[in-house]
C-alpha cells in the first residue's frame, strides 16, 4: 500500500466536498434567481452535472470496445444513487420531497428504466434505441420545468391570499449570487467533482490492486461507486444545508439522465452504427435490479411525502446486501448459494411487506384525513 494513493483518497475527498459545496450554492443561487425550484435545479443542472463521470466512462468504454463496461457503469450507478446515496442523504436529515417528484419524476425514473430493458432484449441499443431514450429525456426535461413554473405560480398566489405579503427572498434565506458569480461557482463544483471522483477512484484502485482484490470486484464496487461520488458529495451536502429538494432531485435526476444521456448519447455515436451491445447477463439480471431499485423507491416517496431514517436505514442494508451478491457472484465463492437464498427467501420478501404495509397505512390515514376534513372544512390547516 502506497502513501501516495492514500493521499490520491484523502485529496479526492476533499475534492468531492469542495466541489460539492460550491455547486450546491451556485445552483441553489441560479434558482433563485431564475424563479424555479431547487427540486427542478436538483433534477436538471445538478443531475447533468454529476452525470458527467458516468458519461466519461461510458463513452470511454464504447470507444474502447467495451460495452459491458459501458452499461454496467449506468446500471451500477444507478442502483448506488437510490440504495446508497438516497440512504446516506436520509440518515443525515429525513428528506421531504413535493407532490410532482411523486407524480411526475419518480414514474419518469422508473418507465425510462422498463424502456431500457425493452429496447436491450435484442442484445443491443441500437442508435434508434439511443434517440427514443435522448428524446424522452427532453420531453421530461421540458415537462419538469413547465410544471414546476405552474406549480410556483399556484404557490405564490396561495402565499399572498394566506398572508397579504408577496414574498421576494425565494426559497430560504441565504444570500443570492450574481448570474455570473452562480455560473462560476456551478463550473468550478463541477469541475472539482469530477477530478475528485478521478482522484479518488485511481488511488482506491490502487490500493485494493496492494491488497489482492481481483480486477473484476474493483470494477464492480470500487468504480461503480467511484463515479456516484459527485451525487454523494453533492446530495449530502445539500441534505446537511437544507436542501433536501435539491439532494433528492439531484438523485432522481441523475438517474434519469444516466438512462437517457449517459445510455442514449453513446448508443446513437458508437463507433460501427451498432449501437451498445448489451451483455445477456446484465438483460437477465442488472437491468431487472435496477428497475426494481427505481420501484422501491416510490412508496417511499409516496408514503407522507418524505423519505424517513428508516427508510434510508432499509436502502443501504439493501445496497450492502447488493454488494455482497455481486462480490461472491463474481468470485464464484462458496457461500453465493446460501447467501442466494437467504436474499431470496427472508430479506426481499420482509422488505417488499413492509413497504407495502407501510403504503396501504399511508393510505389508509390520508382516507381518515380526506373524511375528517370533510366532516370539519374548518380545520384545513392541517
Amino acid at each position: 500500500m502506497d502513501l501516495l494513493d492514500i493521499g490520491r483518497v484523502l485529496l479526492g475527498v476533499l475534492l468531492l466536498v469542495g466541489g460539492g459545496e460550491l455547486l450546491v450554492r451556485g445552483a441553489s443561487s441560479l434558482a433563485r434567481r431564475a424563479g424555479l425550484s431547487s427540486l427542478v435545479v436538483g433534477l436538471t443542472v445538478v443531475a447533468l452535472a454529476t452525470s458527467a463521470p458516468e458519461l466519461a466512462v461510458t463513452l470511454d468504454a464504447v470507444f474502447d470496445g467495451q460495452p459491458e463496461l459501458a452499461v454496467g457503469n449506468v446500471v451500477g450507478s444507478n442502483i448506488a444513487n437510490v440504495l446508497l446515496i438516497l440512504g446516506i442523504s436520509a440518515l443525515i436529515r429525513p428528506l421531504t420531497v413535493k407532490r410532482q417528484l411523486v407524480r411526475l419524476d419518480v414514474p419518469a425514473m422508473v418507465g425510462l428504466s422498463a424502456i431500457a430493458l425493452v429496447l436491450a432484449i435484442g442484445g443491443a441499443i441500437s442508435p434508434v434505441g439511443g434517440v427514443v431514450l435522448v428524446t424522452l429525456l427532453v420531453a421530461h426535461t421540458v415537462l419538469t420545468v413547465l410544471v414546476s413554473r405552474r406549480e410556483a405560480r399556484r404557490e405564490e398566489r396561495l402565499a399572498k391570499r394566506l398572508s397579504g405579503e408577496t414574498n421576494s427572498g425565494g426559497e430560504g434565506g441565504e444570500a443570492t449570487h450574481g448570474v455570473l458569480v452562480s455560473i462560476v461557482l456551478v463550473a468550478v463544483g463541477v469541475g472539482l467533482l469530477v477530478l475528485g471522483a478521478r482522484v479518488l477512484v485511481v488511488g482506491a484502485v490502487n490500493i485494493a490492486e496492494s491488497l489482492g482484490v481481483s480486477g473484476l470486484v474493483i470494477g464492480l464496487t470500487v468504480v461503480a461507486i467511484g463515479t456516484s461520488l459527485p451525487e454523494l458529495a453533492t446530495s449530502i451536502i445539500a441534505a446537511a444545508r437544507g436542501e433536501q429538494d435539491m439532494a433528492v432531485g439531484n438523485i432522481v435526476g441523475s438517474c434519469i439522465f444516466n438512462i437517457g444521456i449517459v445510455l442514449g448519447l453513446p448508443a446513437i455515436i458508437a463507433p460501427g452504427g451498432e449501437g451498445i451491445a448489451v451483455p445477456d447477463a446484465a438483460i437477465a439480471l442488472d437491468l431487472p435490479l435496477m428497475i426494481a431499485s427505481a420501484l422501491a423507491l416510490a412508496p417511499v416517496v409516496f408514503t407522507g411525502y418524505a423519505v424517513a431514517r428508516w427508510e434510508g436505514a432499509v436502502f443501504l442494508a439493501l445496497y450492502a446486501a447488493y454488494l455482497a451478491f455481486v462480490v461472491l457472484n463474481s468470485t464464484r465463492h462458496e457461500a453465493l448459494d446460501g447467501f442466494t437464498f437467504v436474499l431470496a427467501a427472508f430479506l426481499l420478501p420482509l422488505v417488499a411487506v413492509t413497504l407495502v404495509a407501510t403504503t396501504l397505512y399511508e393510505v389508509k390515514r390520508r382516507r381518515e384525513r380526506r373524511a375528517a376534513m370533510t366532516v370539519h372544512p374548518a380545520n384545513t390547516s392541517a
